[in-house]
């Protein structure tokens, strides 16, 4: 049977278990929002516990806490950054709208963690106190977006812009390797003048190189930090320029460039910077459905369909039909992409939630913006490694397809009139030969010309 100490806070007495580190406010959270199951993402305790640290070293540098204690403050924040605690972090991500709990699920945890380092009792709240040590200078109003804009800029730099670069690297490989093959461009789903794979997938690897673009765009915004603007952006209790040098000592600590925000009232009462990245990150998303989708057709059949490319044979694909092979990979990444596009729909209704001084939806925004940072990251990793590398062209078939197309005659139009050309192209498609068959047998042209002219690599530019 498990046990439990009591403690207090300003409304009473709290039966919080024994061996939790978190205490008396996580507990009513944990007893208030029993809504999903979710709790907050790991890069966002890992963000919490950078900027208790900075905070707790300022301080004690700034004689406005004791060496001593701020000593233990710091080397559990080290231990909460590092994901020594993460089961610590019990809080639904379903919460109050500021991220209050959170931030007191850190402080408690951080304060509690503190005593044990120092040979205290847990939940003594001496010698280390969850509000007045570790909570120094500080508000959940401005603590919990600077975390967000941590996380997620980590996020961005370390999984998803990483991921994009290594596809866009393997579409480029791709892209070099099918340069050779003329296949039939499509556009508005039919048949158009020919192209070639190379250049079809010139134009993926742009995608994603133009992701990574539009990613790094929208980060300056988010090195903005709200610290230092507390409860309502006047900074009440913050003392002055301490929040600068915890911005100082977090931009060395992650390397990031990162700032005070010129005006902390936007800072705490908008999460525009969360709503443009998710746009950033929405965009990616799209682009990456379109290369998904591609892809998938280009390599359906693998005999009644397009069958311009083979897809790698990763595993059977029904549990009915033998030797079925389904395209797995780029469903997957499509699955992402969806997710994605929906999580995004929640950043824009979040980024509403910002009534007169203070957004109240930051932690569904910081959970769904990372889970979407972390899951196409995640998925364009395992499409490039397992889909891209792995892809082949089938030159026979695409030669075939560009032969048999009624748009080769689009480069007679010029010498032997719209109108004719057209007329030319029914009659293919009526009697169904080709359009070199045709044009040779009717003489509309001398034979070395028309053998130039419908040269299909010769229609595909440089």
């Amino acid at each position: 049977m498990r046990e439990f100490r009591v403690e207090t806070d300003s409304m009473g007495e709290v039966k919080v278990p024994a061996d939790a580190l978190y205490g008396a406010q996580t507990q009513r959270a944990v007893e208030n929002f029993p809504i999903s199951g979710l709790r907050i993402p790991r890069r966002l305790i890992r963000a919490l516990g950078l900027v208790k640290r900075a905070w707790a070293e300022v301080n004690r540098d700034a004689g406005d806490l004791d060496p001593h204690l701020a000593e233990a403050v710091a080397e559990a924040a080290d231990e909460v950054a590092r994901g020594d605690h993460d089961a610590q972090f019990v809080v639904d991500v379903f919460q109050t709208g500021s991220g209050t709990s959170s931030n007191m699920n850190a402080n408690e945890v951080i304060a509690n963690r503190a005593i044990q380092l120092l040979g205290g009792t847990v939940g003594s709240k001496a010698p280390v106190h969850p509000n007045d040590h570790v909570n120094r200078g500080q508000s959940s109003n401005d603590i919990v977006p600077t975390a967000i804009h941590l996380a997620v800029l980590e996020a961005l730099e370390q999984e998803l812009i990483p991921a994009l670069e290594d596809l866009a690297a393997a579409l480029e490989r791709k892209a070099t390797a099918f340069d050779p093959v003329v296949k039939i461009g499509r556009t508005h789903l039919q048949d158009a003048v020919p192209i070639r794979l190379g250049q079809e997938f010139s134009g993926y690897a742009a995608q994603a190189r133009k992701g990574v673009e539009r990613l790094r765009a929208c980060e300056p915004r988010l090195c903005e930090l709200a610290l230092g603007g507390t409860a309502v952006g006047t900074g009440l209790n913050a003392p002055p320029g301490l929040p600068e040098r915890v911005i100082a000592r977090l931009a060395e600590t992650t390397g990031l460039p990162l700032r005070q925000n010129s005006n902390l009232f936007e800072a705490l009462a908008s999460k525009d910077a969360l709503v443009e990245a998710s746009g950033a990150v929405r965009t990616v998303a799209v682009s990456l459905s379109k290369v998904a989708q591609d892809i998938r057709w280009l390599g359906s059949g693998p005999r009644c369909g397009l069958g311009e490319i083979r897809l790698p044979d990763l595993q059977p694909g029904s549990s009915i039909m033998p030797g079925k092979v389904n395209p797995v990979l780029a469903e997957m990444l499509l699955m992402v992409c969806a997710q994605v596009q929906g999580n995004d729909l929640a950043l824009v209704l979040g980024g509403q939630g910002g009534h007169f001084e203070l957004n109240t939806m930051m932690p569904l925004m910081a959970h769904d913006l990372l889970q979407s940072v972390s899951l196409l990251a995640r998925g364009a990793e395992v499409f490039a490694a397992r889909c891209v590398e792995g892809l082949k062209a089938d030159p026979a078939r695409c030669g075939e397809m560009v032969e048999r197309s009624l748009a080769m005659v689009t480069a007679l139009a010029p010498r032997i009139g719209y109108d004719d050309a057209a007329a030319l192209a029914k009659e293919a498609y009526a009697t169904g030969r080709t359009i070199r068959d045709l044009a040779r047998e009717k003489k509309l042209l001398p034979d070395a010309e028309l053998e130039k002219l419908l040269d299909p690599r010769g229609m595909t530019g440089r």
